[in-house]
């Protein structure tokens, strides 16, 4: 249930308000715009349904909502949110570009991707230093040792710093390093990972899961935000279907879907959605076009040599091609970059 305040009303208004419904056992969540204030309500309403809430000074209108997803939904929050993760602000007028390797191999690597990435326009690193892997016997990452690279990368380039976490113990040694938490596809619907990064307050970097719909990855973020934590940022990697041309299906339209379910960012991760490189920067400003917040680029010094993704992962000079050509779309879709 939402409720509708009156455009300028009192802010005793609203704490009449907020105080019938708490009175009853159930939770409220407000929402305060230049104009109107809404009030989310999170609990039984049958508990309020003697309050008459309808008649209370100031309120304009009750809206029921139907879905199963409250604190994400857009009409709970029908501003579009903007979240900070370290220097960077993501959802804003300015398309965020998150770029690096898909794992930390060691030192130079990560320092040259960094000093590249950010040459050409990137604002975030990004790089795996847990590594969930499809086979047991592939690289699965430097854990502890890969963030304390990633962190004297962002001490030298300024760079914002986000990276994956597969477990507690990951969590707890990622937030003494990084500005921002990304909980892969694999786990999207780990809810016991999910409500402990929310615990953090750390920025949350959510991934659609392989075959997720996206009222399940709305409510993967509603585990998160129900921690109080609202900072959740949404990326759609490709989902599978079918087809085997690409590594899975990138769904282009999440983001106009999510645009108008949510009020949440989302970025979109072509590299991967396709798993092959030349597909990359033709998705990357399909996403732009469609209304993305940004998107997440893998990069390498050397493909080739890669320990994880190597083929769906840029040179330097192809992320700085595609960086470029991005611009021109974004003052088309006003944004900057």
């Amino acid at each position: 249930m939402i409720i509708v305040m009156k455009p300028n009303t009192s802010e005793e208004s609203v704490k009449n308000v907020l105080g019938l419904i708490q009175q009853r056992g159930l939770e409220t969540h407000v929402s305060t715009g230049e104009e109107v204030t809404i009030i989310g309500v999170i609990g039984d309403k049958q508990k309020i349904c003697s309050c008459n809430l309808e008649i209370a000074e100031g309120v304009d209108k009750i809206v029921e909502v139907t879905e199963s997803y409250k604190l994400s939904n857009r009409k709970f929050h029908p501003e579009s949110s903007v979240i900070k993760a370290g220097s960077t602000q993501i959802g804003g007028s300015e398309i965020i570009i998150m770029s690096g390797p898909c794992a930390v191999e060691n030192e130079e690597q990560v320092m040259e991707t960094a000093r590249a990435i950010k040459k050409s326009g990137a604002q975030i690193l990004r790089g795996g230093a847990y590594k969930p892997r499809t086979s047991p016997y592939s690289f699965q990452g430097l854990e502890e040792e890969g963030l304390k690279i990633m962190k004297t990368a962002r001490q030298e380039t300024g760079l914002s710093v986000v990276c994956e976490v597969t477990s507690l113990a990951a969590i707890e040694s990622a937030v003494k390093y990084v500005d921002m938490l990304q909980i892969g596809a694999r786990n999207m619907q780990n809810f016991y990972l999910l409500k402990e990064a929310g615990k953090t307050g750390l920025p949350i970097l959510l991934k659609r899961g392989l075959s997720a719909t996206i009222d399940e990855w709305l409510n993967a973020a509603e585990y998160i935000m129900a921690e109080g934590n609202p900072n959740v940022v949404l990326c759609e990697r490709g989902i599978r279907t079918f087809e085997t041309a690409t590594r899975n299906t990138l769904d282009i339209s999440a983001v106009p879907v999510i645009k108008e379910k949510s009020h949440l960012p989302i970025i979109v991760d072509p590299s991967h959605a396709t798993g092959v490189r030349s597909y990359v920067k033709p998705l990357a400003m399909s996403a732009i076009a469609a209304g993305a917040d940004g998107l997440m680029i893998e990069t390498h010094p050397n493909p080739a040599i890669a320990l994880s993704d190597g083929p769906q992962s840029l040179t330097f000079p192809q992320f700085d091609d595609l960086c470029n050509d991005l611009r021109p779309i974004a003052k088309v879709m006003n944004r900057t970059f």
